[in-house]
């Protein structure tokens, strides 16, 4: 793991095909009761959890731990009760989703939790100025795109040693192209959602064959659910 950055994790749940939502791209429930348990102890062992736009202004996650025993149980070992949030958005306001950050949403008022937001120039500053008005710290990183590997030396900067991302295809894409991913954790839900614009894991515009990133398996773990959770380290 390089210096400069955070350890990087994708965490996600996928159906049998590969999916992460629906064509309706409306946060489509994929995991199980225990997977949702797996998920919150994933959060509760992170600094930092980071989701891209799409995600950010459609579903507006809280983005924090759920159980009381793990938010405790962090408080004991001296970190917050909720890790940081971190939202990467290329515009906000007038972009291509046509919506601004909620100020009124969980991403920005669930917690108590430190909400840290990248985008670029092409965010107006008045855009800028809601969010910190309202808590949040915004970094410019970027004229068209967040630059990404900024963005994560920024994180560890602020103390995030471990980050968890939460998608969406569009991010996840973007972070295993540039290498800046460590692991991937899935878990495979037993559906099938079909569709051939349905968001994946990793979208964007895609590598040839000899391009490919190569993955190395550190554990394959069925549930009763008929899911099951994969974990792979990212070859480097």
């Amino acid at each position: 793991m390089p210096g400069e950055r955070p350890f990087v994790f994708i965490n996600t749940a996928v159906t049998a095909d590969g999916k992460i939502d629906t064509v309706e791209r409306r946060g489509a429930p994929i995991s199980s009761p225990v997977d949702l348990e797996r998920v919150q102890r994933l959060r509760a062992s992170t600094d930092a959890i980071m989701v891209g736009g799409h995600t950010l202004l459609h579903e507006d996650p809280s983005l924090t731990v759920k159980p009381e025993h793990l938010r405790e149980e962090r408080l004991a070992r001296g970190l917050s009760e909720n890790p940081m949030k971190v939202g990467v958005v290329s515009r906000i306001g007038e972009s291509e989703s046509g919506s601004p950050i909620s100020l009124d949403g969980k991403f920005l008022n669930a917690g108590p939790a430190r909400v840290v937001v990248f985008t670029t120039e092409q965010t107006a500053p008045e855009q800028i100025a809601r969010l910190t008005g309202r808590g949040a710290e915004v970094y410019v990183v970027g004229e068209h795109r967040v630059d990404l590997a900024e963005a994560l030396r920024l994180l560890r900067g602020m103390g995030v040693e471990r980050l968890m991302v939460e998608g969406g295809g569009t991010l996840n894409a973007a972070l295993v192209r540039l290498k800046l991913v460590d692991e991937i954790h899935m878990y495979i839900a037993p559906l099938v959602f079909t569709g051939a614009t349905a968001p994946t894991l990793a979208d964007g515009p895609g590598l040839l064959r000899g391009e490919a990133i190569g993955l190395r398996l550190r554990a394959c773990v069925p549930l009763d659910d008929g899911g099951i959770v994969v974990e792979y380290e990212v070859a480097k």
